[in-house]
């Protein structure tokens, strides 16, 4: 068992991606603003690092992502309206993601993949240990992966990478992981030990069907293996490329296998069953929203579909 690793306070969310599979609409509007109900999805993500206890957030940006940093900060002409009005429950709604976090933003100036826009987190970083939460990725608070990630890596060390089991005809759209779990593990609760990683493989490839998802607990030394990093799949700069070579070093990198309630928000299918499986499950809306959903699945406008 290692010395306890120090305590992680700073999160990356990469948020400069073009988001291509929402045109037209992200043609001026970030994906990550998308609304999952009531709330632009990267408010999910930001609430969800804070609940983690990462209130130090630096979001990697691109162009037309102003949006981000306007909902996140102050707006007092909207807030003194609602003031005036005594409508105290949508000005809270207002100023809750304003006192969220400390957040910060640099912008990611080439769109050279994930790895890169990790790396222009490092001036930021420094040489701490950090999160990353992408975007398009959401988990249920009720299934706290980042607390268990953070378990794995007080024990192990290193860094942590969150996987998901996912169909073998699918995982060749992931970055994939082949672990080991050994009896030292069993032992300390949780977590297995990654042995490879690839990203996208080519279709009957795979080494396993646990795929990466958007959570990372990392080691600063990742940065100095991310300018060492050649372009990968894609032409970009990939993390997954990155976190193999650590592996190849002989560094530690664990996995925690994550079976929760995880909603991908880039995927226009996925998009939908999250808002409306959020949506049935919030008090005030859920009630009305289920009767319609009943009625409509029952109704003559779905003959045909």
């Amino acid at each position: 068992m290692n010395s306890t690793p120090s305590r992680i306070t700073k999160a990356v969310i990469p948020a400069a991606g073009l988001g291509t599979r929402f045109l037209p609409l992200t043609k001026a509007t970030p994906k990550e603003m998308l609304p999952v109900v009531d709330k632009p999805a990267i408010q999910y993500v930001v609430e969800e690092a804070v609940a983690a206890g990462l209130s130090d957030i630096l979001m990697v940006t691109g162009r037309n992502k102003r949006a981000l940093e306007d909902h996140f900060d102050r707006n007092y002409e909207l807030e003194e309206a609602l003031q005036r009005r005594g409508d105290q429950v949508k000005l809270d709604s207002v100023c809750a993601s304003t006192e969220l976090a400390d957040i910060h933003y640099v912008r990611q100036r080439d769109p050279k993949g994930l790895g890169h826009a990790v790396l222009c987190a490092a001036p930021h970083v420094g040489q701490e240990p950090f999160a990353v939460l992408l975007a398009d990725d959401l988990i249920d608070p009720r299934d706290p992966l980042l607390a268990r990630m953070t378990e794995v890596r007080a024990r192990y060390g290193g860094s942590v990478v969150a996987l998901m089991e996912v169909d073998p005809d699918s995982i060749h759209l992931y970055g994939c992981a082949a672990v080991e779990q050994s009896a030292q593990y069993a032992a300390g609760g949780g977590g297995v030990r990654i042995t490879d990683l690839v990203e996208k493989p080519e279709p009957g490839t795979a080494p396993s069907s646990l795929a990466i998802i958007g959570r990372y607990l990392l080691d600063p030394e990742i940065f100095d293996v991310l300018r060492a990093t050649t372009p990968g799949r894609g032409g970009e700069i990939q993390l997954t490329d990155a976190l193999r070579a650590l592996v190849q070093a002989g560094r530690p990198v664990h996995g925690v296998v994550f079976s929760g309630r995880r909603y991908d928000t880039g995927d226009r299918a996925e998009y939908l069953r999250a808002t409306v499986r959020l949506a049935c499950e919030r008090d005030d809306l859920g009630p009305e929203f289920l009767a319609w959903l009943r009625e409509f699945m029952g109704s003559q406008e779905l003959v045909g579909v």
